[in-house]
């Protein structure tokens, strides 16, 4: 890509504005401080590389759900070696009130049980994502999400009550 200033500050001010939705994105996969620095450079770099050809047919935030949940995915998938689980990092006291946050560590600990793509649903719908935004992100149609997440929140409960 030839460098373009005004281009460059314009990415710089997306992955700016949306950090949040790359760390959480990275957060869902990584198992240490570490991995979660690499997956987020990997993301802002397929962020990068697409993002001139970004056409804007859906949300940036949509766009930039589906570059960062495909780039964890396929970390992981290309290295065999990695746990199907993995614990997320244990330091989750963003709540003063030590009951949210018992409830934040349980919610994120359950949705680690959870297979990669129950994890990235889950996430979106946490998210506020509207099923029509989900579906358009995963690349699946509205009825086929909304009958994932109706079993993925039954699955969680199931596991919570165990």
């Amino acid at each position: 890509m030839e460098k373009d200033p005004a281009l460059e500050q314009e990415f710089i001010s997306t992955v700016q504005q949306n950090k949040q939705i790359i760390y959480k994105v990275c957060y869902m996969y990584a198992s240490n401080s570490f991995e979660l620095n690499d997956l987020y450079q990997e993301v802002v770099i397929n962020l990068w590389r697409g993002f001139c050809t970004f056409r804007g047919d859906s949300s940036i935030s949509s766009w930039i759900y589906r570059i960062g949940l495909n780039t964890c995915i396929s970390y992981y998938r290309k290295s065999s070696s990695r746990p199907k689980t993995v614990a997320l990092v244990d330091n989750l006291e963003v709540y003063e009130d030590t009951s949210k946050t018992a409830q934040l560590k349980e919610l994120y600990r359950l949705i680690n049980m959870l297979n990669k793509l129950e994890r990235a649903l889950i996430l979106l719908w946490l998210d506020d994502k509207t099923y029509d935004e989900i579906a358009e992100i995963m690349g699946l149609n509205r009825n086929t999400i909304a009958s994932k997440l109706k079993r993925i929140k039954t699955k969680i409960v199931e596991m919570a009550n165990q």
